[in-house]
């Protein structure tokens, strides 16, 4: 029986054992086992059973228990109860009963009954004392101190003993059942994995058992923590009672055997938990490898257009980032994982290195190989973004010069042509140069597509079509863009050779202009200053040959403004002008020439004329002897030069030059007076 179940009993101390110390030895060769019993019949039933229960040496029990029976605040009747009671219950186990009477003899009436004389049928001797004559039975050192004896007995303290060592002995019995069970179950074999972590646990705390059966070994070797402090405790030298004493094997056993199956527990707890770590680093790295080939892997698959626009490219761009996100989750608990394996590397034994290495290097396989295709993704993004980018740019390019080109040209003069011809070749060089951009980076973008890492072979490798479909777009981009480019320079040649044309004709204009100029210039001057015939004939031949060279002069600038005018009817035909200022030029210039021809045949006569004149003159002067012919012939050139210098230069315009031909004439006149006085004198 178990001090729990009669706990209320045993606390109220209506009957309990005070067991003494070994080297005491009671009077009489009684026993050194006292069992005090203070009233309740039924307790005494139950403390009897417990005393059983109790451990005692052999000696102990071949002498049996003292019993004391304090009747001194009870009635006659229960004492004679309780001894009968202990007739019925334990006899063999009694070997003396003391009751102890109270101060006040019990009535008469009841003292009949002597117990002495029923000690055969009892079984065991029982005396009447007083409580102060109980030493002459039983030594001191074996009674409490209620009973005038030394035993130094604490019930409060026994009590809290048996629970403590109760609670001990079931614990790390059962403890020791479950451990045993446990260990044993994993022998032969690694730990099982099927195995569920709850069929590792105990029912109770290793930790706490083996904690409270060192506190009960402190207990029987007077190791407690009052005692231990203390070199010389005060009082009577203290002598662990027989009951602890026995005890102590007991709980030395129960410790020996509950540490060694708690150590083979806590190193098969330790390969549980190095095997469930594994098994876990396995299956996270299953899991990221898994990931990675399949779902990551999908969605980098899903992934392979590079977009026709700039605007498609960034959409593409953005959902990779996504992916990269997605990814990144992954990636760092691959950092975990490895920092994970490196730890246990450094203090793993050699199957589980093996392992672990093969576990380290597949998931960084798998994980750098995934990286790389996503580099080798946002490669191409980034090519494909600049190559769309120059796309565009170039489009714009292209469509700016063609608005230039098919706009009308309308300049006002040829500066202003050379300006837009000038602009003109600017956008062109700006075009070649955007082409041959676009060149470089649509390179780039198929060198990189060319460049992507392959796949692993437990993935499915990208269909050839989609790689062959985004390089033929961007060929067909590159081509499209060179014809649109060489429709350019094709009409750019066009609008070149009109503009130069242009030029030609504003540059025609402006000479043929000059020509009419310079023709105006030489008339004046021809009708101002050309106007004397000279005083002799060396003179007037020398004026006259001069005369014919500065025809010869006006004629030349009349045949180029000719030739100019020409050309730009030419340039006006070629460039469907209609609306040309250089119309009136043409006939500004016949006038002025016609004007000029006049002038210059009358010139051409009037000096032949006085030509004539002066050599006869002259052939007279050289005469002795004046012939009448001679002095004729003077007279009649005189007078036909005279007549000639009277006529006014007229136009074809019907014009007439008064101021020239009396600035002639005049002079002329005095020159034909003079000679004809000459002749007369003569």
């Amino acid at each position: 029986m178990e001090a729990t179940t009669i706990l209320p009993i045993l606390k109220k101390k209506l009957a309990f054992l005070s067991v003494g110390s070994l080297d005491g030895q009671t009077k009489n060769s009684a026993t050194n086992r006292e069992l005090y019993v203070n009233g309740g019949v039924h307790s005494l039933i139950d403390v009897f059973a417990l005393s059983n229960s109790l451990p005692h040496s052999e000696k102990c029990k071949a002498r049996g228990f003292t019993v004391i029976v304090d009747g001194r605040k009870s009635q006659w009747n229960i004492v004679k109860t309780v001894v009968l009671m202990l007739q019925n219950v334990i006899p063999a186990e009694v070997s003396l009963v003391c009751v102890v009477k109270p101060d006040e003899f019990w009535d008469k009436k009841v003292t009949h009954f002597c117990f002495w004389k029923e000690k055969d049928r009892l079984g065991f001797e029982v005396i009447l004392v007083s409580a102060n004559k109980l030493t002459r039975y039983i030594e001191p050192c074996q009674l409490t101190d209620d009973f005038g004896g030394s035993l130094d007995y604490d019930h409060s303290d026994w009590l809290n003993k048996r629970l403590v060592f109760e609670k001990f002995t079931k614990e790390s019995t059962s403890l020791l059942d479950e451990l045993s069970i446990i260990n044993e179950s994993d022998k032969g074999s690694s730990v099982d994995k099927d195995k569920s972590d709850c069929a590792l646990l105990p029912s109770f705390d290793p930790e706490t058992v083996l904690q409270t059966g060192d506190v009960l070994e402190c207990y029987s070797t007077s190791l407690l923590p009052d005692l231990c402090l203390t070199p010389d405790p005060p009082g009577p030298a203290w002598c662990p009672m027989e009951e602890e004493l026995l005890a102590q094997p007991q709980v030395m056993k129960l410790l020996d055997s509950l540490r060694e199956q708690y150590t083979r527990y806590q190193e098969l707890c330790r390969q549980r938990n190095k095997r469930t770590q594994l098994d876990e680093i396995h299956a996270k790295v299953m899991q990221v490898v898994t990931w990675l080939q399949g779902p990551g892997s999908e969605l980098l698959k899903t992934q392979q257009e590079i977009g026709d626009s700039i605007r498609a490219a960034q959409a593409l761009q953005q959902k990779h980032e996504e992916i990269e996100s997605q990814h990144s989750e992954w990636f760092a608990v691959y950092v975990e994982l490895n920092q994970q394996i490196a730890a246990l590397l450094s203090a793993g034994e050699e199957e589980e290195v093996v392992e672990l290495k093969a576990l380290q290097q597949q998931l960084s396989d798998v994980c750098y190989r995934q990286a790389s295709q996503l580099e080798g993704r946002q490669n191409v993004l980034q090519a494909a973004q600049g190559f769309h980018s120059s796309t565009q740019e170039l489009s714009q390019q292209l469509d700016g010069l063609l608005g230039m080109l098919c706009a009308d040209v309308a300049p006002a003069d040829g500066a202003s042509i050379q300006q837009n011809l000038k602009l003109l070749e600017e956008k062109l060089q700006t075009v070649e140069a955007g082409l041959t951009s676009l060149r470089q980076k649509g390179g780039m973008l198929l060198e990189q597509m060319c460049n992507q890492p392959s796949w692993s072979p437990e993935e499915t490798e990208i269909p050839a079509g989609e790689q062959q479909d985004n390089i033929q777009h961007i060929q067909a981009v590159m081509e499209e863009m060179q014809l649109r480019k060489q429709r350019c320079e094709d009409m750019v040649d066009v609008r070149r050779l009109k503009m130069l044309q242009m030029v030609q004709l504003f540059k025609c204009e402006e000479d043929a202009l000059q020509a009419v100029e310079w023709l105006s210039e030489l008339l004046d001057a021809l009708l101002k200053t050309h106007v004397r015939l000279g005083d002799d004939t060396q003179e007037t031949r020398t004026m006259l040959d001069k005369h014919r060279k500065f025809v010869d002069v006006a004629q030349s600038t009349y045949d180029y403004g000719r030739q100019l005018l020409q050309a730009t009817v030419v340039l006006c035909q070629s460039l469907r002008c209609t609306t040309r200022s250089s119309g009136d030029t043409l006939p500004r210039l016949n006038r002025v020439w016609k004007q000029f021809t006049v002038s210059t045949e009358e010139r051409q006569q009037r000096l032949e004329l006085a030509l004539s004149f002066h050599t006869a003159a002259e052939k007279v002067l050289q005469q002795e002897c004046v012939d009448m012919e001679s002095l004729d012939d003077v007279d009649s050139t005189g007078k036909v030069l005279l007549d000639r210098l009277t006529m006014p230069v007229i136009f074809p315009d019907g014009y007439v030059n008064t101021q020239t031909h009396t600035h002639t004439h005049t002079h002329t006149r005095v020159s034909v007076s003079f000679f004809c006085l000459v002749l007369h004198s003569l």
